[in-house]
């Protein structure tokens, strides 16, 4: 089969033309990152501007993206992960040199673990001082791109004007192959000030290929499967990130095989389905089931830590692994390991399955499902159930949550019932503190027209009070809500487990009310019965808002020691 490659060129309408051959004066390497990023199809930014990248941020005002200047690096890392979850679209990062560079590394590793497609472009000292010469400049590190090149996918480094817009193409490119994830471009302070006689940049093409599935991989997955006696599958987060969840019903139902998601593939199935075994992963009894499957399809999932009950879960059947990280296939459990995109694997699985009938499959899972139940009931944990059931009732079925590492949220990964896919996001990919309140506020930029929820504990809260601020100036519908137990509750209640007491896990907090109305946010002091009311009155009211609840949680009890 013969290709015209030659048709595939990007052509130049006149006005194009003319625009080239008669660039605009005063643009600089500024203007070529925005006009790149135009091209590409960038319409919001996020950052923060630093004395090395001001030609980058000079030039926002010469274009049509829309910037959303966060208070620190990091949350605006944060921010730029969730608004790549959200639109599946790449989020461009604008971050100065060294340190501003640096504070976004922990926000970068959250995105790669999460796969969400975060473009951090940062500034860097004058190209005389590259390559680790000790010139002394301000912000100067002897190499700043090895300390981003374990975090992200790839990285880049531009030396010329000209560079700017394949490098940010390859980049884009890079950060929307499957899996998803963060990129790195550093462009020198002399480069993004210069004069540029580039022409300007119009259409740029930085389309990722698709990740297939080998068909003779999927011949004998759908052999293995076809004539199972009980299937069963796990979806992760790459069911939710590839837009494959109504493949995985369509798949689950021709094979009648029960589905149980992980806590960053929530919402990848209905979780009220008969064949819905929900999200109880750190429950003995789901491991339990998962462990007798004589096949067992896992998508979108390395089965790391928490998705395998902390490393207990051992699989005695036949597993299928189909998964867009060459590096997470078989990392943890021998498999038919499938290097695919979830969405085009689980698409031709569909086809090449056999109907399956299996009438005592919804029965199976009813019946773990009510063994967690009564497991959960006999340890007396009513407040920590009410206040889940609370959240989800004053939250709209279509609002994005946003959760940080607090108890509240360790119970929302068992126990929340996320009613759509890729509604539901949490730090839970790195593990850092501080993810929720910047995260809503980079969802409610990508979409204005639904409320979003944050959730985070009085430590985690700490980590972002800067971004009332950010929340205030554009306006953001984010309703943070603060549970406030006077210290970092889990490594409290992990320690006094451990070593008999606590130490270090104590705070000193601010009246976390008044402190958000100093920033012009309304904010109110709530009590868990009446949680549902005052959180649903504040996700109706427009802009932002703060929901305070003095409460002490407990965890329930593991089921790995």
């Amino acid at each position: 089969m013969s290709h015209d490659h030659h048709d595939e060129r990007p052509r130049l309408t006149p006005e194009q033309t003319a625009a080239a051959l008669n660039p605009p004066a005063g643009r600089n390497g500024g203007d070529l990152v925005v006009e790149t990023l135009q091209g590409l199809g960038a319409t919001t930014v996020f950052g923060l501007p630093g004395q090395h990248a001001l030609g980058m941020f000079d030039a926002l005002r010469r274009s049509s993206l829309t910037y959303i200047g966060l208070r620190v690096e990091n949350n605006a890392g944060f921010a730029a992960d969730a608004y790549g979850r959200i639109t599946g679209e790449v989020a461009p990062l604008l971050l100065s040199t060294g340190p501003g560079a640096l504070t976004s590394l922990a926000a970068l590793q959250e995105a790669a673990a999460a796969s969400a497609p975060v473009l951090a472009i940062s500034s860097q000292i004058p190209v005389a001082g590259l390559g680790g010469g000790r010139h002394g400049y301000l912000h100067e590190l002897r190499d700043q791109k090895a300390s981003f090149r374990d975090v992200v996918k790839s990285v880049h480094t531009v030396r010329t004007a000209s560079q700017i817009p394949s490098a940010i193409a390859a980049a884009w490119e890079s950060a929307l192959t499957a899996p998803h994830g963060p990129v790195w471009i550093e462009i020198p302070q002399d480069v993004l000030l210069a004069e540029t006689t580039v022409p300007v940049v119009s259409a740029m093409d930085a389309t990722p290929r698709e990740l297939y599935a080998r068909p003779e991989l999927t011949a004998v997955a759908a052999d293995l499967l076809s004539k199972a006696e009980r299937p069963a599958i796990i979806a992760g987060g790459g069911v939710v990130r590839s837009d494959a969840s109504g493949k995985l019903l369509a798949l689950a139902e021709k094979l009648d095989a029960p589905v149980v998601t992980t806590f960053g593939g929530k919402g990848a199935f209905p979780w009220e389905h008969p064949l819905s075994l929900q999200s109880w992963l750190e429950d003995r009894y789901t491991t339990d089931f998962l462990e007798s499957a004589d096949v067992l399809l896992v998508v979108g999932s390395g089965l790391g830590e928490l998705s395998s009950n902390y490393h207990t879960f051992a699989p005695r059947g036949r597993v299928i692994q189909i998964e867009a990280d060459a590096g997470k296939l078989e990392s943890n459990h021998p498999a038919l390991g499938i290097h695919a995109d979830a969405r085009e694997a689980l698409s031709d699985l569909l086809e090449a399955v056999d109907r399956r009938e299996d009438p005592t499959a919804p029965e199976r899972v009813r019946t773990v499902l009510e063994a967690v139940r009564e497991r959960i009931a006999a340890q007396e944990l009513t407040l920590e159930q009410r206040l889940i059931a609370s959240v989800r009732e004053a939250l709209p079925d279509a609002s994005p949550s946003f959760w940080d590492m607090t108890i509240l949220a360790y119970w929302a990964w068992s126990a929340f019932d996320a009613r759509h896919p890729n509604t539901m996001h949490s730090a839970q990919g790195a593990g850092g503190l501080g993810y929720g309140f910047p995260a809503a506020l980079g969802a409610a930029a990508a979409d204005r027209t639904r409320p979003v929820l944050a959730v985070s504990g009085d430590g985690g809260a700490m980590y972002s009070i800067a971004e009332l601020a950010t929340a205030r100036q554009y306006d953001l519908p984010v309703t943070w809500l603060i549970v406030d137990d006077g210290g970092y509750g889990i490594l409290r209640e992990y320690m006094t487990g451990a070593f008999g007491e606590a130490t270090a896990t104590e705070l000193t907090r601010p009246d976390f009310v008044a402190l958000a109305e100093s920033f012009g946010v309304p904010a109110i002091r709530t009590a868990p019965e009446s949680l549902t009311a005052d959180l649903a009155a504040s996700l109706a009211a427009p802009g932002p808002s703060v929901v305070v609840l003095p409460a002490l949680l407990r965890m329930f009890e593991p089921t790995h020691l």
